[in-house]
């Protein structure tokens, strides 16, 4: 912590004086938060993800993290000799694919993030879909974006059934820290790779959570001349849509956090994980540090 600029005494205390109102307001509300990008790759931001998700904890509030593993699933790939196919941005996932998916994010990914939050100060617990049943799925139909009549096999990719909550929230109760691997199950006990987006809105819908906070490698929602949109409305997201403003690979994160928004979650922040403490920053100032899309 060597880097910290020099704060006097006086301003420190300033700066904890204004996040109590956030800390009273936000106080015993579930926090769903999407972990992912360089937040997650480099070691310091990821000290400072871990303190902030113990502090979030400490203050009363209930994070819940979901991990993605893209970079870690591709490393592990290529040393297997395995390449990497993607169709409309979803990995095409065959059985042995799914095995490498399984073993680098509930294994590998998963244990790292735990280990970091333990290690500053928090309880985190490991979960998969499979744990206390928490995500049934299927087989995802993924639709050609320009000949709707074709469909294309993407393999064991997941489309989300049904999501049960309850082992989520006996490890709340309990001051543990849940961290979810986003695999599910399906009816012939098959294993299921879905996004982590969509895990991370579901669950913050499900959770009604006050919060689903999106960790990306981009500053947030740009308008076309590359300026932050820090304040956008459900239905101001649907006109970037329309006019293509929003594309590639922000769309499978913006309409996860759409639907959320939608289905009762407060409001959705897709935030600069390569900012450090970009999380407290967001959830406990005033200043943007991304964008803020309010469910009305």
């Amino acid at each position: 912590m060597t880097d910290l600029p020099i704060i006097s005494p006086r301003d420190k205390a300033e700066i904890l004086a204004q996040a109590l109102p956030y800390i009273r307001k936000f106080h015993g509300k579930t926090m769903v938060i999407k972990y992912g990008g360089n937040a997650m790759t480099d070691p310091a931001l990821q000290a400072d993800f871990a303190e902030d998700v113990v502090l979030l904890k400490l203050v009363g509030m209930n994070p819940v993290v979901v991990h993605g593993g893209g970079p870690q699933i591709e490393t592990a790939l290529n040393r297997l000799g395995k390449k990497g196919q993607f169709v409309q941005g979803m990995r095409v996932t065959d059985a042995e694919t799914m095995e490498v998916v399984e073993w680098v994010l509930a294994g590998e990914v998963q244990q790292d993030i735990v280990g970091l939050i333990n290690q500053a100060g928090g309880k985190a617990v490991g979960l998969t879909g499979r744990d206390g049943g928490l995500i049934r799925a299927q087989k995802l139909k993924l639709t050609d974006r320009d000949d709707p009549t074709k469909e294309h096999d993407v393999g064991q990719v997941g489309d989300i059934v049904a999501i049960d909550p309850s082992v989520v929230k006996a490890l709340q109760d309990d001051a543990f820290i849940p961290v979810i691997s986003p695999i599910g199950y399906g009816e012939n006990n098959e294993s299921y790779n879905i996004n982590a987006d969509v895990v991370a809105s579901k669950l913050a819908t499900v959770l009604k959570a006050e919060k689903l906070v999106l960790l990306t490698n981009t500053p947030g929602v740009l308008d076309k001349n590359g300026k932050l949109l820090t304040d956008l409305t459900a239905r101001e997201i649907d006109a970037l849509f329309a006019d293509g403003t929003i594309s590639g690979g922000m769309l499978p994160k913006i309409s996860g956090a759409l639907d959320a928004a939608k289905s009762g979650v407060n409001s959705v922040h897709i935030i600069d994980g390569r900012v450090p403490h970009a999380m407290l920053l967001e959830i406990l100032t005033e200043q943007a540090f991304g964008t803020m899309i309010r469910s009305h």
